[in-house]
């Protein structure tokens, strides 16, 4: 199947009801796996942090027009996995430290709702967006996510 390498992407994350914003412009590799599922790999630029030795971390997305899933692989950082499914209810699963899928002892687990997914492609991904809700026992927020990537 097709593989496109530094593909510029833009990827932003807003919380529609408090202060959060996370945007980045990187490059990824983008891998088409069948006619409507692809995998999209970008590595994080590095951020100026406390800790100098960080090692930049991964965002792997696994995308199709029903379903997405958001990994993000760091060493010694807060690690995550999103499923995303509209109208149901999905898993959202953070590792703290070094705990990455290791166990259960340092991992947080919520649910989230996808209120909207929208992906557009002719015939490859160039919009997905993403609108949630995060739950615990209580509502944890509302987030859109929107990634774009440019040909």
């Amino acid at each position: 199947m097709l593989t496109r390498y530094r593909q510029p992407v833009s990827l932003s994350l807003i919380s529609t009801d408090l202060p959060l914003r996370y945007v980045v412009q990187t490059a990824a590799t983008l891998e088409q796996k069948d006619r409507e599922s692809f995998h999209l790999l970008i590595s994080e630029p590095s951020r100026k942090t406390l800790h100098p030795s960080t090692s930049p971390s991964l965002l792997w997305f696994e995308i199709s027009p029903y379903r997405v899933i958001m990994t993000r692989q760091a060493e010694n950082q807060v690690c995550y996995r999103h499923f995303w499914e509209r109208g149901v209810y999905g898993t959202s699963r953070y590792w703290l430290g070094n705990g990455f899928f290791q166990g259960s002892e340092n991992m947080l687990q919520l649910r989230n709702f996808t209120k909207q997914l929208t992906l557009v492609s002719h015939p490859l991904p160039q919009q997905l967006r993403i609108e949630y809700e995060l739950w615990s026992q209580v509502q944890l927020g509302r987030y859109v996510l929107r990634l774009e990537i440019h040909y």
